[in-house]
């Protein structure tokens, strides 16, 4: 018994210290009892910001005819909203196109800020600015935030009864399907992690060498497959809530 409790002991102190690691340096925040990475938070209200802003001038003067930036923003909230109703359904999409919208711009622009933002000239006591997907914890919280959507639709679509999903078409496959939405995040936030992360590094490489010419190709192929990025995380989204309020896989 004292074995088993000193290997538990032992295999917990060992989590404890893989928890702590990093790859790095990052400035800190306090905030209550809890210590914030800040790059990630600067970096997330610049991109709040732009958001907000270029909406509200977009939309300041609005006019039955759209022209200029009113036309622009209707163009995306239109290709928003037939993602939407791709994935989810034309009965069920509308109240899912804030949702799905947020996630998709916020992913999109902070994608391109790291792309296009000169980040680096900023300088920091600790680590440096970079984009809001390029640090795992944010990658993470938008896939945890898409689970929560799509259990709420189920639950909210079909009750209780969403769970008998679990169990079709045969009980055989309950471990599968539980393991399922454990995978769905873990896909989600590492791919979006992942590839952004690479894209970054790919840019920085050739910059770091030849600082003129050559960079410039690679820093376009990092804008496109950025905002590829965008699309498919938000149209997995959409897919995994319309998936659930169907309720078959």
């Amino acid at each position: 018994m004292y074995i088993i409790k000193s290997s538990t002991i032992s295999a917990l102190n060992n989590i404890s210290h893989i928890s702590s690691v990093e790859v790095g340096q990052h400035l800190y925040w306090q905030i209550g009892s809890f210590q914030v990475h800040a790059q990630v938070l600067i970096t997330s209200w610049v991109v709040i910001a732009v958001l907000l802003g270029s909406a509200t001038i977009a939309v300041r003067d609005l006019q039955t005819i759209p022209t200029g930036g009113q036309n622009f923003v209707e163009y995306v909230l239109e290709f928003i909203r037939d993602l939407t109703k791709t994935q989810i359904g034309e009965e069920e999409y509308g109240s899912w196109v804030p949702f799905i919208g947020t996630m998709f711009l916020f992913i999109f622009v902070s994608n391109w800020s790291g792309a296009l933002l000169p980040w680096g000239i900023i300088k920091l006591p600790h680590g440096e600015l970079a984009a809001p997907t390029n640090d795992i914890n944010t990658t993470v919280a938008l896939a945890l935030l898409t689970s929560i959507a799509y259990f709420y639709a189920g639950l909210t679509k079909k009750g209780l009864g969403y769970f008998g999903r679990y169990i079709q078409p045969t009980p055989i496959l309950l471990p599968i399907n539980i393991l399922e939405d454990f995978t769905k995040p873990l896909s989600l936030s590492f791919r979006l992690f992942g590839n952004i992360l690479a894209d970054e590094l790919v840019v920085a490489v050739p910059v770091s060498l030849v600082p003129l010419v050559v960079p410039i190709p690679v820093m376009l192929l990092g804008i496109f497959t950025s905002g590829i990025q965008a699309l498919i995380f938000a149209t997995l989204a959409a897919a995994y809530i319309g998936e659930s309020m169907e309720g078959h896989h």
